[in-house]
């Protein structure tokens, strides 16, 4: 079972969602905002891809971030942690867990992941 973490409004989420279900691919959709999510995910999601792949920068969220904390997330993986996991809109969307892969995004990359 594939697990999706990502946001309900997130456009790019619902076209993974709807792509997904096209496809009967099984899978559990975590609203990060209304369900929540823990640091010990984040940390899991960011040693596996980075932060550089992980924290979304093009956001308001991030825009909306004094300088120190954009420089402290940064500058330390544990303060990206601790930012994402408080604001989970700094996480780049949709991400994926499938077995024990982590992969982030949803491009024809991702797709032919999640197929295989």
């Amino acid at each position: 079972m594939i697990k999706i973490y990502g946001l309900k409004n997130c456009d790019t989420c619902r076209k993974a969602l709807k792509w997904l279900d096209s496809e009967d691919i099984a899978h559990t959709f975590i609203d990060v905002r209304k369900d929540g999510i823990n640091e010990d995910d984040v940390k899991r999601w960011l040693d596996s891809v980075g932060v550089d792949i992980l924290l979304n920068r093009r956001g308001t969220t991030w825009r909306g971030l004094s300088d120190g904390e954009k420089a402290n997330a940064e500058s330390s993986d544990a303060e990206a942690i601790s930012l994402m996991a408080a604001q989970p809109a700094l996480i780049k969307r949709p991400v994926f867990e499938k077995d024990a892969e982590i992969f982030v995004g949803f491009k024809d990359t991702e797709k032919t992941k999640l197929q295989g």
